[in-house]
């Protein structure tokens, strides 16, 4: 009986499970009793023997074969928001064309909570390997540092920039039977009213377009903080709120399917997807939230490892199919690869530093 290629290429090994299988396995009848080593507890005593050249190749999440190029095992892309929005529809698009270019599984964790802090932190403490990515967005990355006063975790610090991805305007979105059909109406109706309108809120970008209405709109405002969009625009339908501020990805399909009314967005100017919706700029000059999305990983990630999933991630995403889906999600395809994705976010922490401080809101 010989061993199993495998383990051919130490002869003392293949010597001792040979002289193992005839002492145990092959004797005659008579030896059976004699060895005083019962069968069963011979197959254990081997299975122990063979095992131990066997499993450090098997430690717990690598690929047997570790020379193999990244990514050679699952990879985990952790959506610091709940499923529904811009963040998880583009992971979710580009986890599935990523496992068919590469053959690895992309699996999509769902991780949302106080801003989008609860995944950040899992991510930041995270193996440095390349295979734990957090979705990022200018609030995990960027704003957090100035909406609160202590973070769990060092946005600069404490994660290596892969890509930055697309940008994204906010929708401002309330009920069909809102008491409003434009949003110079809708203005007009807010400071006519005796109680505040109350506004969901689930990122900077919804945190900041909310105090900038109340702020530039002269509309007295009730914050409700939310943990996504999804459950947001689900209690504005429900009437639990008045409004909330909504990427498109999620809150256009709502708009098209007449369960919520688009009343402008947050960018300066139309958007393409909608050009009927006004920018809210046009009612309060000086509005303007653009967002973004991107792919970062723990400080200290390879940088091979960053190189090949940055590259293959634009490889995907500049695909004219993959970019119509963008577009159809109101999401403007914007590349950034690990170098200038780094450098943007240092200036994004100025920019909502600034934007959070004129927008009047005091840091938790």
């Amino acid at each position: 009986m010989s061993l199993s290629p495998r383990f051919r290429s130490g002869s003392v090994l293949q010597a001792l499970f040979d002289s193992l299988h005839e002492r145990w396995f092959c004797p005659p009848p008579s030896r059976h009793r004699a060895s005083g080593f019962p069968l069963p507890q011979a197959m254990f005593a081997l299975v122990l023997i063979a095992s131990s050249y066997a499993i450090p190749d098997l430690a717990w999440g690598q690929s047997v074969d570790s020379a193999k190029p990244y990514p050679n095992r699952a990879v985990r892309f952790v959506v610091p928001y709940p499923p529904g929005g811009a963040p998880d529809q583009v992971a979710r698009l580009l986890g599935q064309r990523l496992y068919e270019s590469t053959g690895q599984t992309f699996v999509i964790d769902n991780r949302p909570g106080a801003s989008g802090i609860v995944g950040s932190e899992l991510v930041a403490k995270g193996a440095a390997d390349g295979y734990t990515v957090l979705v990022t967005t200018n609030t995990t990355a960027a704003a957090n540092l100035s909406l609160f006063k202590k973070l769990p975790y060092d946005p600069q610090k404490d994660f290596a920039a892969v890509s930055r991805l697309c940008m994204l305007a906010l929708l401002l979105v309330v009920k069909p039977d809102f008491n409003a059909q434009s949003l110079r109406e809708f203005v007009r109706y807010a400071k006519t009213r005796a109680e505040p309108l109350s506004v969901g809120y689930w990122s900077a970008g919804s945190q900041v377009s909310a105090a900038l209405l109340k702020s530039l709109g002269g509309v007295d405002l009730l914050v409700v903080p939310y943990k996504g969009a999804a459950p947001a625009m689900t209690d504005v339908m429900a009437g639990q709120i008045s409004l909330t501020f909504a990427d498109f990805a999620a809150g256009f399909a709502q708009v098209k399917a007449g369960k919520l009314k688009g009343l402008g967005v947050t960018s300066p100017l139309r958007s393409g997807l909608a050009p009927e919706l006004p920018a809210l700029a046009e009612e309060m000059p000086g509005f303007d939230v653009t967002t973004w999305i991107g792919l970062a990983v723990p400080a200290g990630t390879p940088r091979e490892n960053i190189r090949r999933l940055a590259e293959a991630a634009h490889r995907e995403a500049a695909k004219p199919d993959v970019k119509t889906r963008f577009t159809a999600m109101g999401l403007d395809l914007a590349l950034l690869g690990p170098d200038e994705f780094a450098l943007f976010i240092d200036s994004e922490v100025s920019k909502w530093a600034r934007q959070v401080k004129a927008a009047g809101i005091e840091p938790e």
